[in-house]
């Protein structure tokens, strides 16, 4: 198949209905840390994007809201075609530029702190990763809580960045600002936003 024609095709075949169901799942699923969304409706964006890291970007980002793509993803002129031709989103350099990033390899994803982090006046102009992992139950056991949590939650994904528990702490120190992750693998997607503490099962 031609790249025109990846760009294309493997779009929602129900653009307003699944992007409605897909947000309010996400909502739900950032309401709810560590909940496992499972009924994503799913687009076929070009590989290396995956088909639920391409539903979140369809459903969440637009023609306002730059994508800042990892180097496996920006290499592949079918995914950003993909991207431009669906959503209409310009593709950024600088990841302090973007609203959204796309990763498909976060085992090499550059620090956190290097993305939009929003600002005390304006936390909501921070950044959203959106984490292609293999699975969400296979990894080291998280043990999560804090907002929208009942006592305590486990997510278990793999494979996640560099030093992520201490990232992620200092990410929680930098609220409000701060950015939010939304976890995705064939199994489903799960979010964390900036509010949720972090802790290995065994801390």
């Amino acid at each position: 198949m031609r790249m025109e024609e990846m760009a294309i095709e493997g779009g929602f075949h129900d653009a307003v209905m699944q992007a409605q169901a897909n947000f309010r799942g996400l909502m739900d699923a950032m309401a709810q840390p560590g909940t496992i969304f499972r009924d994503l409706a799913l687009p076929r964006p070009p590989a290396p994007l995956s088909p639920e890291a391409g539903a979140v970007a369809l459903t969440l980002c637009d023609a306002d809201t730059p994508i800042w793509l990892d180097p496996a993803l920006g290499a592949e002129k079918a995914v950003t075609t993909w991207l431009g031709f669906h959503i209409g989103a310009p593709v950024v350099d600088q990841p302090s530029a973007a609203h959204f990033a796309l990763v498909s390899q976060p085992s090499e994803l550059i620090a956190l702190e290097n993305f939009a982090q929003g600002s005390q006046s304006y936390p909501d102009r921070s950044a959203t990763i959106i984490l292609q992992v293999d699975n969400l139950s296979h990894g080291g056991a998280l043990r999560l809580s804090g907002p929208g949590i009942r006592d305590q939650a486990e997510l278990a994904p793999t494979s996640m960045p560099r030093h992520f528990l201490q990232q992620w702490a200092q990410n929680n120190e930098r609220y409000p600002r701060g950015v939010d992750l939304v976890l995705v693998s064939r199994a489903g997607i799960a979010c964390l936003p900036r509010t949720t503490r972090i802790t290995t099962k065994e801390g």
